[in-house]
């Protein structure tokens, strides 16, 4: 089993309001590591000291592609946080051959930025790079081939969205796919997403198609829900570590 983690972009208004307690919340709930998705007003060097003092770990972070102008500030945030994979969009539409080989450029590019600080840049999807282009290609495979040195955060309800089939996806790029964003619900994207579990996505399926020795975490991730987002998020991680599916630190 993979530890388990929270992309905070779940609790966000939360913690607009009251960041610190809402990362108690998360962490008596029994979340191992939090992907950030902001700062909200506090420092690295803040959070740091409050993640440590929570017993909780960073697995990842949400941040702009790195450039020339913010390349250094970023590196620097996350050394200070502990952050090794960085995680960003694609940088630009995706929806013809011509854009998607816009956004590898700037790839390559924040790769090279990157180079020598410890932290590897990652794509995380919406649907719209499980679209194909007009020559047939998907955005994202045109992308992880073009830059060897991306990973995958998988985001599983949105490869469905786009029309793929998750365990299959999952099982293919699973070499480039340290990070599986899990989340549930009808698939219908105007529609609110569900607790883990209580949706359309074969979980057991799809995270058994990911290869063990490259998967690090099962990040829960839900973009809106039809219950107060805290129990959303406590009923997601119930199911998951309930399942045997993650690892957690409170036994359900």
């Amino acid at each position: 089993m993979k530890p388990i983690g929270l992309q905070l972009y779940t609790l966000r208004d939360l913690c607009k309001e009251d960041f610190v307690p809402t990362l108690d919340k998360v962490a008596k709930i029994g979340y191992k590591a939090v992907e950030f998705a902001g700062f909200h007003g506090m420092t690295p060097g803040e959070l740091r000291t409050v993640l440590d003092d929570l017993g909780l770990t960073v697995c990842s972070a949400h941040m702009p592609m790195p450039t020339d102008a913010n390349a250094a500030e970023t590196i620097e945030q996350c050394q200070t946080l502990g952050v090794s994979r960085l995680v960003t969009g694609p940088g630009g539409p995706i929806r013809t051959v011509s854009e998607v080989m816009g956004c590898v450029e700037k790839q390559r590019k924040a790769v090279e930025l990157l180079k020598g600080s410890g932290i590897a840049l990652g794509l995380h999807n919406h649907w719209q790079e499980f679209e194909a282009v007009p020559d047939g290609r998907l955005p994202e495979d045109i992308m992880l081939q073009s830059v060897p040195e991306l990973f995958a955060e998988l985001d599983v309800y949105w490869v469905t969205v786009g029309g793929q089939e998750p365990v299959a996806t999952v099982g293919r790029l699973k070499k480039r796919a340290p990070l599986l964003h899990i989340k549930d619900g009808l698939v219908e994207p105007r529609q609110p997403m569900k607790p883990i579990g209580q949706g359309k996505l074969d979980m057991p399926k799809i995270i058994g198609a990911a290869d063990p020795e490259i998967l690090e975490y099962l990040i829960v991730e839900l973009d809106s829900c039809e219950i107060p987002p805290l129990e959303a998020v406590e009923q997601s991680y119930n199911y998951l570590v309930g399942q045997g599916l993650a690892a957690g630190n409170r036994a359900v």
